[in-house]
């Protein structure tokens, strides 16, 4: 498990580095994006993830790789956005507390890749690329019934569980492809 935390780092500084430079080109643009369109967003990538993958074409000089890095990305997005709340015009946001709440929540992403990686015995190194990317469409699925429920569960976990989830199984295929 150690080299699946020092892969899973790996991963994660990447994501970091893009979401960075993406922060100082457009600014915090995305904090007036609501829950159900970076919702949306995770779809829309794992969704093209799953059309590569069964048709094998790709016209768009994207590959796997970077829509992975987009769900990792657009999902830290949300969990900021749940912590902060969503703005309704264009403000200035420090970006260092942006950074710090970005690592605020990888951190906790990590924390539970490690602790369910422990108890499932890393059952996710033993699976295709395509299940993985099929258990982000199913997490997203329930993002939207959650979303369309206005946040009420009755026994399920709420959405910020579901964020961590896609993060990790994201972490896991981008760990795959590599290798």
């Amino acid at each position: 498990m150690n080299n699946t935390s020092k892969e899973y780092d790996v991963v994660i500084s990447g994501c970091r580095d893009l979401f960075s430079a993406k922060l100082k080109d457009y600014g915090a643009s995305w904090r007036i994006l609501r829950l159900p369109s970076l919702t949306d967003q995770i779809y829309i990538k794992a969704n093209r993830i799953r059309s590569i993958q069964e048709s094998g074409v790709m016209k768009v000089d994207e590959g796997i790789a970077s829509e992975l890095i987009g769900i990792i990305n657009y999902s830290i997005i949300a969990l900021i956005q749940l912590e902060m709340g969503v703005i309704s015009s264009r403000e200035d946001t420090d970006v260092n507390l942006v950074l710090e709440l970005y690592d605020k929540h990888a951190l906790n992403a990590k924390r539970l890749m490690m602790d369910k990686n422990h108890d499932y015995g890393e059952a996710w190194r033993n699976m295709r690329v395509s299940s993985i990317v099929d258990l982000i469409l199913v997490k997203i699925m329930r993002l939207k019934q959650i979303e369309d429920n206005l946040g009420e569960v009755l026994v399920s976990e709420g959405v910020d569980a579901n964020y961590n989830d896609i993060i990790n199984y994201a972490v896991f295929a981008s760990i795959k492809l590599k290798n």
